[in-house]
């Protein structure tokens, strides 16, 4: 069963989550896409993978409410920490941001970085610092990525892949991200 990794005992260090080969993906967002990123994170958690998502941290959420950005900072570090994958959600929003950017910086090196275009980004419309990771355009794409984060050890069930057609209306992701993009980058 995946969980939020936010849920787990603190005791457990990063070297031990991945020492026992437990995949979790980091959500990184910019604010005004909280709604298409949960329903990215929750996509993610159903296929079962284990994710973060900052919303689902009420430490986090209590440190935001009362102005304590050193302690916000360290519980977003302590997310990615715990993290083996991030998931940067990308919009035209995501430029306005100024946590993206140090999430992408501060979990470069400790995590596998993918990004995930939202419905109606254009080719060529990424910065070009994140044009050097995987990048998730459509629900295809997205599909073939899982398995990089599934704990089974060859990828997804075909339960779970039958659940998730990218080709479906019925995909809870149909209306955040685009269907099949043909060109790539």
């Amino acid at each position: 069963m995946a969980v939020n990794r936010f849920y787990l005992p603190k005791s457990q260090s990063r070297s031990h989550i991945l020492a026992q080969g437990i995949k979790c993906v980091f959500i990184s967002y910019q604010q005004e896409d909280k709604d298409q990123a949960k329903k990215v994170a929750d996509y993610l958690e159903k296929a079962g993978i284990d994710i973060y998502y900052d919303q689902y941290d009420s430490e986090l959420r209590i440190h935001h409410e009362n102005n304590d950005p050193k302690k916000v900072t360290a519980s977003i570090c302590n997310g990615i920490n715990n993290s083996s994958h991030m998931m940067v959600v990308v919009s035209p929003n995501t430029i306005h941001s100024s946590w993206v950017p140090f999430e992408i910086g501060y979990g470069y090196e400790k995590t596998d970085l993918y990004v995930l275009c939202l419905k109606g980004i254009p080719k060529g419309g990424l910065p070009e610092y994140i044009r050097t990771v995987p990048i998730i355009r459509d629900l295809y794409d997205l599909q073939n990525r899982m398995s990089d984060f599934s704990p089974i050890k060859n990828g997804l069930s075909e339960s779970v892949k039958l659940k998730a057609s990218y080709s479906s209306s019925i995909n809870p992701l149909y209306d955040v991200m685009d269907s099949i993009i043909t060109d790539q980058y």
